[in-house]
């Protein structure tokens, strides 16, 4: 595939705004999830990002003004990610940068509100309801693409939990046909009405903190989150280089659909299993070359088990894997560019972040699943997300050499 590197990123979620906050959390171990108040309390536990309310947007952005939005902006303006995204629009021209993001909701908790406030319930909406600028999918990349001020293509993924794991893979396809010099891909999801609640009609959240592959595991707990990652062509035109920070390369991708039903993953694991040897070809690896796996380890019994069986069909109990749902709560679309965040403080600590509140693991699963950090050498990790509808995607990341 064609070479290409992350030369800048960033996250914000209940583990912390910026990067090093989320690494302090990771290494201190602290417990961010907290008992659910948003709006409507009772849905077990949430991982909340403290200030979204407090932040604005102003100006001609105040249309885009709705809480996704408030987030991601809140992501933007952290780790010096709008300073490296300024230095790659003078390097390569402001319509040479393309904006790629994932959200499965995008600003839905703005129509909530706009429908609970009004006085009947056969009453429409306002004609000046902002919804192209709020929960319209289009509203992020476009909201993004205006802060930043680029004007190359924009591209919204809504393939549910893997929306911003799947962006990476459409910004590399952008990258490789030459469309683009350079992408900023992510994504945002922030926590509404709708997913706290339907999530419980389906009975998938837990009562209690999340805990990803425990034997008594028994659900979810809801997060939000919005983070952002610069990537560009290894080959292409060179540029200064910023402070190396939490820099790395994007090695290889595999995406599969196995369509077994809208809201159950496939039991048998067959289609995540592909997207993963999919990313293991591309990335020109053996499964022995991965030394960590970030699963999507959502805490569900099905989720769970599920992806045991795809990576024990591939890696055996080779390789270390854990969730880190356990501290930022399932941040659906938004979960696959946090978790890549992740991965690259895994590999510049060379630290292997364990599953939080799991004490343990089902005796039924084959996977090295981690109960406890480990410190290693990590050359290859792995980013694993499944989405409603059998929407899979794995991502393999590298250091910058």
């Amino acid at each position: 595939m064609t070479a290409l590197i992350i030369t800048a990123g960033t996250a914000i979620s209940a583990m912390g705004r910026g990067m090093e906050a989320t690494r302090t959390c990771l290494l201190e171990q602290r417990q961010t999830l907290q008992p659910d108040t948003f709006q409507s309390p009772g849905h077990g536990y949430i991982g909340r990002v403290a200030g979204v309310e407090d932040h604005q947007l102003l100006g001609a952005l105040h249309r885009f003004d709705c809480r996704n939005n408030r987030l991601a902006d809140m992501a933007l303006m952290t780790d010096d990610f709008m300073e490296a995204v300024a230095d790659a629009r003078a390097h390569y021209g402001r319509h040479r940068l393309a904006v790629v993001m994932g959200t499965s909701t995008s600003g839905i908790l703005t129509t909530e509100k706009a429908y609970a406030a009004r006085k009947d319930r056969d009453e429409a909406l306002p004609p000046d309801f902002p919804y192209d600028g709020t929960q319209d999918l289009s509203s992020l990349p476009r909201y993004v693409a205006a802060r930043l001020d680029v004007t190359g293509p924009m591209l919204t993924v809504s393939n549910a939990c893997a929306s911003s794991t799947r962006a990476f893979i459409d910004a590399a396809h952008l990258l490789a046909t030459g469309l683009c010099d350079a992408a900023i891909v992510g994504g945002a999801d922030s926590l509404c009405r709708m997913t706290l609640q339907g999530f419980a009609s389906l009975g998938l959240v837990s009562a209690h903190p999340t805990r990803p592959c425990d034997a008594g595991r028994s659900g979810i707990s809801i997060g939000e989150a919005a983070g952002f990652a610069l990537l560009e062509r290894a080959d292409g035109r060179p540029r200064p280089a910023r402070p190396a920070g939490y820099r790395l390369r994007l090695l290889g991708y595999g995406a599969s659909s196995d369509g077994h039903h809208m809201s159950s993953p496939d039991p048998t694991g067959s289609g995540a299993a592909l997207a993963i040897q999919k990313a293991l070809a591309r990335a020109s690896l053996p499964p022995e070359a991965i030394g960590y796996i970030n699963m999507h380890g959502t805490g569900t019994p099905a989720n769970d088990q599920m992806e045991d069986r795809a990576m024990a069909s591939i890696f055996g109990r080779a390789v270390p894997c854990s969730s880190t749902k356990g501290w930022s709560g399932h941040t659906l679309g938004a979960s696959g560019i946090l978790e890549s965040m992740i991965c690259a403080i895994a590999i510049q600590d060379q630290y292997l972040p364990h599953c939080m509140n799991s004490q343990t693991v089902d005796p039924l699963f084959q996977s090295d699943i981690l109960l406890a950090p480990r410190h290693g050498k990590l050359n290859f990790v792995m980013n694993n997300s499944f989405g409603f509808g059998g929407t899979n995607s794995s991502l393999i990341f590298g250091p910058l050499t």
